[in-house]
């Protein structure tokens, strides 16, 4: 709700603090030791004194506001109008450029709540500190430590925020997320977009708190008796990660290979025909997010949602990249089902890659030329869709070596695992459509969501601010943020203003045109 100012209201706002600071300024700054000073003294001398007169022009603005009051009557979400009001109660706001005072009339009555139209009009924080800080410290918070983002910003404008303050104002600043993506559509346009619609899932561990670790894992940390005291042997596992969920969701352009295309990117070859050293096409309006709270499933049931939401006639081709999680597998599989949808589970061919480098292994001598052209030929039939005969090929190997059940166990294993998910490598497929084969962007999304910021040496989250983190990084990475913010401030509107009054609309105030003057504040 808009104030209404009426003509006196310039002359009410003389500034006159302001205005001797400013005067202040140009007089040193033309005259005494500024004039023989470095330029970075003169700099910091101006920087220091420019955040003095911002927060005087503030101090102000926020008395000069101060003196409006409600233009009817006051009428709280109760139905209750609030008769008796009390001038000149004040509060204290800290501000990107300083602690300033707000001024406003209060309006109350016997056992009700007190309401100040003011505030609303304002849209003031429940809390002391400014949305404009709000959004500074969130956004250096999820890019350095809570400590460090502290210290940064204390730099940078004169204003402390301390650790504990930095973190609750980085839970507070994600908490319309989900709300955020229910109700815009992100400048995503169906029409305008690829033909292929990737979703994608993974999971990375972060370390936690004792108490935030899941049940299971936090009794296998309390029971564990390791074999040394000053570290752990093979196969001995700390028990101190928590494993977060995390998903993608973009449109991409095709990119039609072939499988030895393919294999010369693995051998890091020059390309030498034009089709090959065509640059990919880049991911459109990826969306990337994790959670360490919603389990697997919930995960997977957002990234479907999400995919619904930009492809709600279907018309675009849903690829699912993993790379052999069954969890994830398996989840992907039921939700599918659950909608009726169909989409096209691809397993990263790097992933199968290894697969017969271990197999490779049990074959040949390791680092030899000889190794890795068995295992480049296997993958190049692999990538043509013949999964079945890459298997035979291998057991058929191990047969004519005469290799013992002990020895041959990579081999078999490997060819057991590619039959059995042959149906997820149709790769000949894949590359005919230009549609990806490799998990590489969740892989990156896991890295630089999760690792960048939640892997810091010496680490240890609480669930809260883990999961407070893991929204605001994904809001920055998936270019939301500007968007985002405003729909956070006026969702604190409704709740912190909007919501307490009759019909959930504020008063409007205006500025009486006979007031007194502004008080300097010292």
């Amino acid at each position: 709700m808009e104030a209404t100012y009426n003509d006196s209201a310039e002359a009410q706002g003389n500034f006159a603090q302001a205005d001797a600071l400013h005067a202040s300024a140009k007089t040193r700054l033309s005259s005494g030791d500024l004039m023989h000073a470095g330029h970075d003294e003169v700099e910091r001398y101006v920087s220091a004194q420019g955040r003095r007169i911002m927060q005087a022009l503030l101090q102000e603005h926020f008395m000069l506001r101060g003196m409006a009051d409600a233009c009817g009557p006051v009428v709280g979400a109760d139905g209750v109008e609030r008769t008796h009001a009390r001038p000149d109660t004040d509060r204290r706001l800290v501000t990107s450029v300083g602690d300033v005072d707000v001024f406003r009339t209060a309006h109350g009555g016997r056992r009700l709540s007190t309401l100040h139209p003011v505030d609303a009009e304002l849209n003031l924080p429940t809390e002391s500190y400014s949305f404009e800080v709000q959004r500074l410290v969130a956004k250096t918070a999820a890019e350095v430590s809570f400590a460090r983002a502290g210290d940064l910003f204390d730099e940078y404008t004169g204003v402390r925020v301390g650790l504990r303050q930095v973190e609750e104002i980085a839970r507070a600043s994600s908490s319309d997320l989900t709300e955020f993506y229910e109700q815009t559509s992100g400048g995503y346009e169906e029409a305008r977009t690829g033909p292929i619609l990737v979703g994608t899932l993974d999971q990375k561990g972060v370390v936690m708190r004792r108490g935030s670790l899941r049940p299971a894992t936090r009794k296998k940390a309390a029971t564990a008796q390791p074999k040394l005291e000053s570290r752990l042997t093979a196969g001995e596992k700390p028990n101190r990660k928590r494993m977060a969920t995390v998903a993608a969701v973009y449109t991409v352009a095709p990119h039609q290979r072939t499988a030895d295309e393919v294999i010369a990117g693995l051998r890091h070859l020059r390309a030498t025909k034009p089709e090959v050293s065509r640059p990919r096409p880049r991911p459109e309006y990826k969306r990337v997010w994790a959670s360490l709270v919603a389990e697997v499933p919930e995960v997977v049931t957002e990234l479907f949602d999400e995919l619904e939401r930009r492809d709600p006639s279907r018309g675009k081709r849903w690829i699912i990249p993993i790379d052999g999680d069954q969890k994830l597998e398996k989840a992907v599989r039921k939700e599918a089902k659950r909608r009726g949808v169909e989409v096209t589970l691809v397993l990263d061919f790097i992933h199968a890659l290894e697969y017969i480098w271990r197999a490779g292994h049990a074959l040949f001598k390791h680092g030899t030329s000889e190794l890795e052209t068995w295992v480049l030929e296997r993958l190049k039939m692999l990538l043509d869709g013949k999964a079945s005969i890459v298997a035979a090929s291998m057991r058929r190997c191990a047969t004519t070596r005469g290799m013992s059940t002990k020895k041959r166990q990579p081999v078999d294993t490997a060819a057991n695992y590619l039959l059995k998910r042959k149906d997820m490598m149709r790769y000949d497929e894949m590359l005919a459509l230009g549609a990806p084969i490799s998990s590489g962007v969740i892989e990156g999304t896991c890295r630089s969501l999760v690792n960048d910021r939640m892997d810091l040496t010496g680490a240890r989250w609480g669930l809260a601010g883990a999961e407070a983190m893991l929204k605001l990084r994904a809001i920055l990475r998936s270019g939301d943020w500007d968007e985002y913010w405003p729909f956070h401030v006026q969702a604190e509107y409704t709740r912190n203003h909007a919501s307490r009054y009759a019909d959930g609309q504020p008063p409007a105030v205006e500025i009486p045109k006979r007031c007194g003057h502004l008080r300097v504040i010292k």
